[in-house]
């Protein structure tokens, strides 16, 4: 489950405190809940290649909150609260504070994705045996404007750049999702140790596989993101040792 929002400045250290103190870990003790991480967004230049919305999606995106589970079941409103219009059960846990805090968030976005193929880099050893993601994320969500731009989607990441990640140094591994509810279609979740060797490591993709990189100019207009994604974020929960 992924949430891109801002926090208004008067409100953030407060917000941060309650959210890695006590919100995660009360969402941790959910049925099925197996980590979080949460990020802070960089501020990039987006290459004039990739598009974005024009539709009214909230456009928050300085923070990202992800939590990891066995499946997406774990994140279920439950089925009751729907059938009787009634508050989920982890709804009713929320104290008062929980509910102010949540709604200081401006411009919340969720999907809820699940994992549809993945890649180790030469990096994933760094893991240690922990599920928590990386200290430095690069996070697409994105749909594709036509079925044809699918079919080449699902190329592109097969073929090339699932491929190509798993060779780059710094990459501790890269995660494609497709999404259970929210607007995106499609999400993309790159691993790096770093946001130096994200910044290095990139762009050395390019280089190296240039026939590549000319099929990508061509295709990569043919799907539409999310606000200011991709998204570069580094952790700020769990800290980085």
């Amino acid at each position: 489950m992924i949430s891109w929002y801002d926090l208004p400045a008067a409100n953030r250290e407060a917000h941060l405190a309650w959210l890695h103190q006590t919100y995660i870990p009360k969402v941790l003790k959910r049925p099925g809940v197996l980590w979080a991480a949460h990020y802070a967004s960089e501020k990039l230049t987006l290459p004039p290649r990739i598009r974005h919305t024009s539709e009214p999606v909230p456009a928050g995106n300085d923070y990202i909150l992800l939590f990891g589970a066995e499946s997406s079941h774990a994140f279920t409103r439950d089925a009751q609260s729907f059938a009787n219009g009634t508050a989920s059960r982890f709804e009713a846990s929320l104290s008062d504070e929980d509910r102010k805090m949540l709604a200081s968030r401006a411009g919340e976005r969720v999907c809820l994705m699940t994992e549809e193929a993945r890649v180790d880099g030469p990096d994933s050893k760094l893991r240690g045996g922990q599920l928590t993601p990386a200290p430095c994320i690069q996070l697409g969500s994105f749909r594709g404007n036509t079925i044809e731009a699918e079919e080449q989607l699902l190329a592109w990441y097969a073929d090339w750049r699932m491929p190509a990640l798993g060779k780059l140094p710094g990459c501790v591994g890269m995660r494609k999702m497709v999404s259970v509810y929210g607007w995106a279609k499609h999400g993309v979740l790159f691993e790096f140790t770093s946001l130096e060797a994200r910044n290095k490591g990139m762009p050395e993709v390019a280089r190296l596989y240039p026939e590549m990189e000319a099929w990508t100019n061509r295709f990569i207009p043919e799907l539409t993101h999310a606000p200011r994604s991709p998204n570069v974020a580094c952790r700020i929960w769990p800290p980085v040792t």
